[in-house]
């Protein structure tokens, strides 16, 4: 019976490692079916979902890319949980601009759970406002809601926060 692992992936950046980790994947006979990556603040950060064959064989494959350690890349494993029961029936695209302030990450993300939605995929960054360059909070994802839970609510509990944040949403479909 075919399994998948999901793999967690962090060293310090430097050129050949998703070489290095999709040759044992492949080697050890699994399929890379997804991934995200990302360069942050000279580290290399991935999450990776790989099936194998069997569960046998997905614990071989976790054996050898432990040995990625000693070369500096950290490679966890996790089973791939369960999504019969995921409740969530439709995905908004969201893009936030406001003033960048401590906790702004923390706010989004209460409101976002508050209204009973789940952020599926998120990027923040802090960018330069085009005409006076003071820094501004840039959020963009995807925020995925159950039935029971109102798009305008949950855009209405985000532009709550604070009077400066501007929140663009669009229906995925």
């Amino acid at each position: 019976m075919a399994t998948s692992i999901v793999l967690t992936v962090c060293a310090h950046d430097r050129p050949g490692i998703m070489s290095r980790i999709s040759g044992i994947v492949t080697s050890g006979g699994g399929n890379w079916l997804e991934s995200r990556m990302a360069r942050l603040g000279g580290q290399f950060a991935g999450i990776v979902r790989v099936s194998c064959d069997s569960p046998d064989a997905a614990k071989e494959l976790e054996k050898h890319l432990q040995i990625l350690s000693e070369e500096g890349i950290q490679v966890s494993c996790h089973n791939e949980g369960d999504l019969s029961d995921y409740p969530y029936t439709r995905c908004l695209k969201v893009d936030i601009f406001g003033n960048d302030r401590p906790g702004i990450v923390t706010q989004l993300a209460k409101v976002i759970s508050k209204a009973g939605a789940n952020i599926e995929e998120l990027n923040t960054a802090i960018e330069s406002a085009a005409m006076s360059g003071h820094p501004i909070f840039h959020a963009s994802g995807t925020v995925c809601l159950p039935d029971s839970t109102d798009d305008d609510a949950l855009i209405s509990a985000i532009e709550g926060l604070s009077d400066d944040l501007n929140v663009e949403v669009a229906t995925i479909s």
